[in-house]
């Protein structure tokens, strides 16, 4: 592999390093690689830091990444250029190369900071150029705050605050295009196959990577009804930056400012992660730590497998178990049953998307449980506990949801419900009280 890697990685090479941001359009930071330097070399890493850990060698996520690589590599190819991509610890691949420059996009993870900290210290001993650039969110850091300096910890006045801070300029489009003639000319680099990497194919049918115009102008009315296609679907393109945050935010300041709420969001989240990593294990609020969760693992699995005999519960859990998918509203639903119903710690049922779902971002998934089980910034108070029978009657109220999910709901078959509404509701409210005092 070093012989190799010393055969397209020279001393006048600059790499460009796809991470979260698979597309040459719209790309900020392969802009500025392409628009700075020549003989430009895309590559990627699978990072055998973050694939030793994934338990499941059908993790539909992986397969996802490399469609995505496959089609950057015809993209490349035609342009006469190839696309690079190695396996192993990203940290000891650049201490075995000297390339003339790296170039890449901002990752805001606890373990993406240390890595990318401790990539950048190895290269600049060796003199070379480490880059990186906001790419996939639109305002980053301490780039939205309060007046006093401090971050936002609710989102309603940092919405305000973004939307007062907004300008063309954030929101432009890099003309990645223009500079397409900086893309090193080298012959087509084959591309690793799943299996080689430890992964297995899959005939799995991905969302469409299609921004659907005509479900965003009624995403405010459609948005909380799972049996309607009243959702993008884009949440998986917008997590591995198969799509521009910058594009996305163009069409919903033009067709609905709701959806562009749910793109700040996922800004918030991220800014939340930045200013606060302690999130990533421990409460927000540190007094919910002390809650004393039931943790029973035998109502745990009955939840995983969509097995607790309430419906709308069982249809999102199967959902999700099958396709790696679960709508939003859906996704409130069974976290607050976990953590509420059944006193499970929400790590649990993060811990569990973070297996299932295609679009599984840290940022928003932890902002997501901890909303739902009450410890999070801006979180549900710890008295609203969701109440399955009236979310259904609300937002599935022919059960076209169910039936799809849990086509043996109404028969001798179906399980019985695994606790009583009002009991569970009565008990999570002692338990919360308690911890917190």
């Amino acid at each position: 592999m070093k012989q190799s890697l010393a055969s397209y990685i020279t001393s006048d090479t600059t790499l460009f390093w796809f991470r979260r941001d698979l597309r040459l359009q719209d790309n900020a930071g392969l802009y500025h690689a392409l628009k700075e330097n020549e003989n430009v070399l895309p590559i990627f890493i699978f990072d055998t830091e973050i694939l030793n850990k994934l338990e499941d060698k059908n993790d539909l996520r992986v397969a996802f990444i490399h469609q995505s690589l496959t089609t950057l590599q015809e993209q490349l190819n035609a342009l006469g250029s190839s696309l690079l991509v190695l396996q192993g610890n990203p940290v000891a691949l650049f201490q075995a190369i000297q390339p003339k420059a790296v170039y890449t996009n901002h990752d805001y993870e606890p373990y993406a900071q240390k890595r990318d900290a401790d990539v950048k210290e190895i290269l600049e001993k060796k003199g070379v150029v480490f880059r990186t650039f906001k790419d996939q969110v639109i305002f980053e850091k301490s780039e939205v705050v309060k007046d006093d300096g401090l971050p936002y910890t609710v989102f309603t006045p940092y919405s305000r605050k973004w939307k007062a801070t907004l300008t063309e300029t954030a929101y432009h489009s890099f003309a990645c295009e223009k500079w397409y003639k900086s893309f090193k000319q080298v012959s087509p680099i084959s591309l690793p196959p799943l299996a080689e990497i430890g992964f297995k194919q899959t005939e799995f049918s991905f969302p469409e990577r299609m921004v659907k115009q005509s479900i965003i102008e009624k995403y405010d009315q459609l948005r909380n009804f799972p049996a309607i296609a009243g959702t993008t679907k884009l949440s998986v393109h917008l997590r591995f930056g198969t799509v521009s945050i910058r594009k996305l935010v163009q069409i919903a300041l033009k067709k609905n400012e709701t959806w562009l709420n749910e793109l700040i969001w996922r800004d918030f989240y991220h800014m939340i992660l930045w200013h606060f990593p302690q999130v990533e294990r421990k409460a927000f609020k540190p007094a919910y730590d002390k809650i004393e969760w039931r943790n029973n693992e035998k109502e745990f699995a009955a939840w995983c497998q969509g097995q607790t005999g309430y419906p709308i519960v069982d249809a999102g859990m199967r959902e999700l178990n099958h396709t790696g998918f679960m709508h939003n509203r859906v996704r409130m639903i069974v976290a607050s049953f976990l953590t509420k119903h059944l006193l499970i710690d929400w790590r649990w049922g993060e811990a569990y998307f973070a297996k299932k779902l295609l679009d599984f971002d840290l940022a928003a998934n932890n902002g997501g449980w901890q909303w739902a089980a009450s410890s999070g910034c801006d979180a549900a108070p710890y008295f609203r506990v969701f109440n399955p029978q009236l979310q259904t009657e609300k937002f599935d109220p022919d059960f076209k949801y169910i039936k799809q999910w849990v086509p043996e709901w109404g028969t001798s078959s179906y399980p019985k419900p695994i606790v009583d509404h009002k009991i569970a509701r009565d008990r999570v409210l002692k338990v919360y009280k308690e911890a917190l005092g």
